[in-house]
């Protein structure tokens, strides 16, 4: 018989292979891991105790035409917290009565996705130094959260330009996909508008990095290496800040002028200043406008709901280029140059205007805005005066021509188009025509025909035609420029580190319209005319210098008139061109043409002083 000991001798070889076969299943493993994978672990834990984060660079400057800081850099003290706050109540209870912000606000500002993972996310800036300090203090109470400084983007002009200029805030998913803007990463500050999107790749410079060496809880020991950030390129724009700041307030008189006139429903408008030879904006304004700081650190829910609610007008939309509206009788500069290309008329041609025109038939009346009439009135005068019936007969005359030569004419100018300028946000405006109306109405058969009225509409600036304010200054800058438009742009040029330009723009021709110098002569003289003795008189009594200009006061459904001026001067010798619209404004020449006025005035270096004036003309 086996004794105890020998029955339990096959279990221990039993068990001692079992033994053999786990440790050298392990030393396999190890040495798999040391040998095989051991550059990869090494990198890995390499990885746990270094620590890289980007570093931001300061974006460029951007001056006006005479070097004037429009857009510069300074320093701010920021408060930030790590991604892992937003899961803690209490501490973001205390942020939020400490930083006086709503939690949910922190909350979501930590929460934020687009910076890098570890990265912390930056909650309030402008931070008061006695926060700083409570902060400093109490540091074991705030774990996660640090104060840094940053810089943000600062107005030293305030408000002045903010539509042309733009804003900037963290880069959107859109953005990203952007090709022109490969590299950029989440979380990076960029133009979102503007002259700070349309150069942002020029702004923007490059960014550096930093590696950190860190303890097991995160903390940082020790800065391993460092790459310092390359600063971006400061814009010198073809604006004015002298000539920009009286366009802002000239448009701000205007809208107090029209609420005088009763027309209490205005609230908005825009104004551009361009030079005729070259195509530089010298001015651009917009109303309402908006504070370009509100965006720094990220804008705020309530404030955002504010700049895009419905009532509030909508001061984020610069209606210089991206508002499109009927130009009224600023057009009739186009129908009269097209008039006298196509022998339509002369400039002593003889019109008759009874006040109510019915050549299209009594079921089609159509009103001057002279309802008593003009009786025998030249071209010449009808311009000058704004006679609709002259034009209803320059139009009525194209209808029956066909071949929409009174369209393809406007087309000339760039009306229909976008004019390209350097910015984004332009819109094309429209030209219609019978193709486009058959489209717009396909389905409304009733209303694809083209007829007569039509054409007779736009002649008038009315009708379904729209432009931008943008693409009127251009027009008559291309009249006074002898049929040459040029391309508008903001840009001057980008300066180099050591603040020689290293590109500069250059003028380019956007659009050549075929008109002969006699009949741009003729037009000259009959706008002229306009502000000597007609529509404009009154709000260019006492001008030191020739202008031709043109009123306008569009009719829009539902609403009160838009009032419209465009002009430019020295007439004789033009320079620059001017446009400016009034959304409900009431009439061109009381309310838009004393804003045009008080602009040539501080282009030309004259006396900048705001007029009253009269019109009952449209």
């Amino acid at each position: 018989m086996s004794t105890f000991g020998e029955q339990l001798k096959p279990r221990f070889a039993a068990f001692g292979i079992i033994v053999l076969l786990v440790l050298g299943a392990l030393s396999i493993r190890l040495w798999s891991m040391q040998v095989l994978s051991g550059d990869e672990y090494a990198a890995l834990a390499e990885n746990n105790r270094i620590r890289e984060y980007t570093l931001d660079s300061q974006r460029g400057r951007i001056l006006d035409r005479n070097g004037i800081p429009l857009i510069t850099n300074r320093p701010s003290m920021a408060v930030a917290v790590a991604p892992s706050a937003k899961n803690d109540d209490d501490l973001l209870l205390a942020l939020s009565t400490l930083l006086d912000m709503p939690i949910q606000e922190i909350r979501d500002r930590a929460s934020s996705l687009r910076e890098e993972a570890l990265k912390p996310r930056v909650v309030a800036i402008d931070v008061p130094m006695d926060v700083v300090a409570y902060l400093a203090e109490n540091e074991a109470r705030f774990p996660g959260v640090e104060v840094q400084t940053i810089a943000v983007r600062e107005y030293p002009m305030g408000t002045l330009g903010a539509h042309l200029l733009g804003y900037t805030g963290e880069i959107s998913e859109e953005q990203l996909e952007d090709a022109e803007l490969e590299g950029y990463l989440l979380g990076d500050i960029v133009g979102k508008t503007g002259a700070e999107r349309e150069f942002e790749t020029v702004l923007q410079g490059d960014r550096g990095y930093q590696r950190l060496e860190v303890d097991a809880t995160g903390s940082p020991r020790r800065i391993i290496e460092q790459v310092d950030p390359i600063p971006g390129r400061d814009v010198i724009l073809t604006i004015d800040a002298g000539v920009q700041e009286v366009t802002e307030n000239a448009l701000r008189s205007a809208l107090d002028e029209a609420h005088a006139d009763d027309f209490t429903a205005a609230k908005a408008g825009a104004a551009v200043a361009v030079d005729i030879k070259t195509g530089e904006i010298i001015a651009m304004a917009s109303v309402p406008g908006y504070d370009p700081e509100l965006f720094l650190g990220g804008i705020s829910q309530v404030e955002w709901e504010k700049l895009t609610d419905k009532d509030s007008e909508y001061p984020l939309t610069n209606r210089a280029i991206s508002a499109q509206y009927p130009p009224a009788s600023t057009f009739k500069a186009i129908t009269g140059l097209a008039g006298l290309e196509h022998g339509v008329t002369t400039e002593w041609s003889t019109f008759y205007c009874p006040g109510r025109w019915t050549e299209m038939g009594e079921q089609w009346p159509k009103w001057c805005w002279k309802h008593s009439g003009h009786h025998n009135i030249t071209f010449h005068t009808g311009v000058e005066e704004s006679c609709d019936t002259v034009f209803y007969e320059i139009g009525y005359e194209f209808y029956k021509q066909g071949d929409e030569k009174l369209q393809k004419f406007a087309r000339e100018f760039g009306l229909g188009e976008k004019l390209g300028i350097d910015l984004p946000g332009e819109v094309r405006g429209r030209v219609p025509d019978a193709a486009w109306k058959a489209d717009y109405n396909e389905n409304y058969p009733e209303y694809i025909k083209w007829l007569p009225g039509d054409t007779v509409n736009i002649a008038i600036g009315q009708g379904d035609l729209l432009v931008t304010p943008l693409q009127v200054a251009s027009v008559y800058a291309g009249i006074a420029n002898g049929g040459t438009v040029m391309q508008p742009h903001i840009l001057s040029a980008v300066l180099g580190t050591d603040g020689v330009p290293v590109l500069t723009a250059e003028a380019q021709v956007a659009h050549e319209v075929n008109v002969t110098d006699e009949n741009l002569a003729v037009m000259n003289r009959a706008l002229m005319a306009v502000t000597d003795t007609g529509t404009g008189e009154g709000a260019f009594r006492g001008f030191d210098v020739a202008v031709a200009g043109k009123t306008g006061t569009a009719e829009v459904s539902g609403k009160d008139d838009y009032a419209w001026f465009a002009a430019y001067a020295p007439a004789n010798e033009p320079r620059y061109a001017v446009s400016v619209v009034i959304e409900q404004g009431g009439h061109g020449g009381s309310v838009a043409g004393p804003a045009a006025r008080e602009i040539l005035a501080a282009l030309l270096g004259l006396p900048v002083e705001h007029v009253q004036a009269t019109d009952i003309s449209r």
